[in-house]
């Protein structure tokens, strides 16, 4: 299956379609993944340059304050990669972070990290929101409108689309934990989410889902 097999819905979603209450809402974790390397940035961590936003904060940390402000608990934050200088950029968030020892290997690694540690939460998740931490600019109501889709019934694996173009990040219902912790090398969940039949695109006007950051102009 491609991203051109998937279908696009759009909201507004109501829980109610799916046969559920709407005050039993779906507990639904996030994970960013911070552990990567920075190749392509030169000799600076991406990870902790300035957002460009408003706040100047960095970017790991404005990609996981969209996961906060979205509602989603609990928050886990994988990292790798000068792990310390990334912890200190969370520092105050309501986000665990987790180290990822093998992150050279890939992002499937930290994929796996995140999803084991979200896994294990008690009270026991619905769902997670893969996020990834060089992505700042997505829209907190994108997350949401994920989550509300998935609470509607609409799939178990849902990714953000804009203007018709699939991008991130990805929610995965907690029967996809154990197919993304076997994933390997540098893919994520995107194997997982075309090769499902409970999967959807869900159509949002957020240009950040498309935007990430490799090279110091994207800011």
């Amino acid at each position: 299956m491609t991203d051109g097999d998937l279908p696009i819905v759009s909201p507004p979603f109501d829980a109610a379609d799916a046969g559920g209450d709407e005050d039993d809402a779906p507990r639904v974790a996030g994970v960013a993944l911070a552990a990567g390397t920075s190749s392509r940035f030169g000799e600076r961590n991406k990870l902790v340059a300035p957002a460009g936003n408003d706040d100047g904060e960095p970017l790991v940390r404005a990609a996981a304050r969209t996961l906060l402000q979205a509602g989603l608990a609990p928050v886990v934050a994988v990292v790798g990669h000068e792990a310390d200088r990334v912890v200190d950029a969370l520092d105050g968030l309501e986000v665990r972070t987790v180290r990822n020892d093998e992150f050279e290997s890939g992002q499937a690694s930290s994929v796996r990290a995140g999803v084991d540690a979200v896994a294990a939460a008690e009270p026991p998740v619905d769902a997670a929101v893969v996020a990834l931490g060089d992505m700042p600019f997505v829209d907190p109501a994108t997350v949401r409108s994920l989550v509300d889709a998935y609470a509607a019934g609409v799939g178990g694996a849902l990714a953000p689309a804009h203007e018709g173009r699939r991008g991130n990040p990805v929610l995965f219902d907690r029967r996809f934990f154990e197919p993304l912790t076997d994933v390997d090398g540098d893919v994520g969940g995107r194997a997982v989410l075309l090769q499902s039949d409970d999967s959807a695109l869900v159509a949002v006007d957020d240009p950040g889902v498309r935007r990430d950051v490799d090279e110091p102009t994207d800011l």
